[in-house]
């Protein structure tokens, strides 16, 4: 009687349990149906009418699509490129890797060998480590002044890390003298940039740069106005590092970065010019070549950045040089010399990469690291995928740390600010004329959602976008 009863028990308990998986899956089941609704709505309203877009959510402990929307149809990816670039820089150098800039004699010539280091004199990364500017010309006088040396013949600097292609081709010739499309280079500094401010004082403009100095000569055409609206742009002229600054001034305006020319010769010129400064005479040359192996050098300091930082200032700040020089490191780290690392070369060894975690050649092409060009192409699958690789492998809490955290910090700082969605949706924007892309991982009480929204003929508002991110929250 009592194995019986026991059985019925049981009976009952199984029936009560199907009843849960069963109501548990239909839930979801309507769960995934509302989204799909939602988001349907976001993207077929009338103002998203000419708006081409490429979405895929993904619940990130199974890797199943819950919402797909031309998926596999690539698009033109703006700064979500970077996600791909530091996702296969992870997976080629690993989060340990550092860039090391070294800087030794070489008889009575000063020697610095660039690592391709885009965060040398970087003013965020500086600021984070509590360093001055200029820091390191004071530094690198400091180790000559301990070595007794007074007296520097030429100052020799090889950059061959990277090859001398320092502006990509297919970057808008219009922008090269802005920030986000600086030079590359094997030694960079300041981002390749200097900053320029105007101030009226008693209706005469005058310009100021920083760092103050002579490389870069600059054509003052700046207006000044008593009324009105201040504006301020520049251009470069054809010969080297000669910039036109033009507009109107009504009291003073911010600096703003203006992008040079040959990074490592800036950066040679201004440790000239800090070394004279402080009393060491240079009685040759700058000279900017390609060091053998058999070179025979005394080390006076050695200047490291972490991995980590750089995959930060890229995802979290969007800084394009970093994600340019993540790519050309790529290169160089994939060739038996560890040199002239190229954007050719470093679009082979990603485009490899992305195949051999299965994403189909079709939905992506390589051209740039920042998103700049025009010419490459992203599908939200190809996107997502990527994500997935590197949420699931031991990579996963450096590469979330370097994301923007909504509501916090990075691009999207000024976005999802509610309770609900502070610090729980983590990605990276993308921006450039006609395109808007946000791609990452929501953080839910149901679990983490990866998602790549894509969007190309979008002339308008990022808010659909935003939209659908808060959608994960309330399916």
């Amino acid at each position: 009687m009592e194995t019986r009863d026991n059985h019925h028990a049981m009976k009952s308990r199984m029936k009560k349990l199907l009843v849960t998986v069963i109501f548990s899956i239909c839930l979801a089941g309507f769960a995934r149906a509302d989204l799909a609704k939602r988001i349907d709505a976001i993207i077929n309203q009338p103002s998203q009418k000419k708006v081409q877009f490429s979405i895929r959510i993904v619940k990130a402990d199974t890797g199943k699509t819950i919402y797909s929307h031309n998926a596999n149809k690539p698009l033109v990816p703006a700064s979500n490129m970077k996600i791909i670039i530091t996702a296969a820089t992870l997976e080629f150098l690993g989060p340990d890797y550092e860039f090391k800039t070294q800087v030794g004699l070489h008889g009575d010539a000063l020697i610095v060998i660039g690592s391709g280091d885009p965060l040398l004199g970087d003013k965020i990364t500086d600021a984070k480590y509590g360093r001055k500017i200029g820091w390191i010309f004071e530094d690198i006088t400091s180790a000559l002044k301990k070595n007794s040396i007074k007296i520097i013949k030429d100052i020799i600097v090889d950059s061959s890390i990277f090859d001398d292609q320092r502006a990509h081709p297919n970057w808008p010739a219009d922008q090269l003298n802005k920030w986000y499309a600086c030079e590359v280079c094997g030694l960079n500094y300041n981002g390749n940039c200097i900053d320029i401010r105007a101030k009226n004082t008693d209706g005469k403009v005058t310009l100021f740069i920083e760092p103050k100095t002579d490389y870069v000569k600059i054509t003052n055409k700046v207006k000044p106005i008593s009324k009105g609206t201040s504006v301020i742009g520049s251009y470069r002229k054809q010969e080297l590092n000669k910039i036109v600054v033009y507009g109107k001034c009504k009291k003073q305006i911010e600096p703003f970065a203006v992008a040079i020319e040959r990074p490592a010769a800036f950066f040679g010129f201004l440790l000239a010019q800090n070394l004279n400064k402080a009393g060491i005479n240079i009685k040759g040359q700058f000279i900017e070549k390609e060091l053998g192996s058999n070179y025979a050098i005394k080390e006076l300091a050695e200047y490291s950045t972490p991995l980590v930082d750089c995959l930060e200032r890229c995802n979290k700040n969007s800084f394009g040089l970093a994600a340019e020089a993540l790519l050309k490191t790529i290169a160089a780290n994939t060739n038996p010399y560890k040199k002239n690392g190229s954007w050719t070369e470093g679009q082979k060894a990603v485009s490899h990469y992305l195949r051999s975690i299965g994403i189909d050649k079709n939905e992506f092409f390589i051209d740039d690291g920042s998103g700049l060009s025009r010419d490459n192409k992203l599908s939200a699958n190809a996107l997502t995928t990527a994500l997935l690789y590197v949420y699931k492998s031991n990579n996963w809490s450096v590469f979330k740390n370097s994301l923007a955290v909504g509501g916090t910090d990075g691009t999207i700082a000024k976005y999802f600010k509610e309770e609900k969605y502070k610090g729980r949706i983590l990605g990276k924007t993308g921006y450039i004329d006609g395109v808007k892309s946000f791609s990452g991982i929501c953080t839910t009480d149901k679990g983490d959602y990866i998602f790549s929204i894509l969007t190309n003929n979008n002339f308008k508002s990022r808010k659909p976008i935003n939209d659908i991110a808060k959608a994960i929250f309330e399916n």
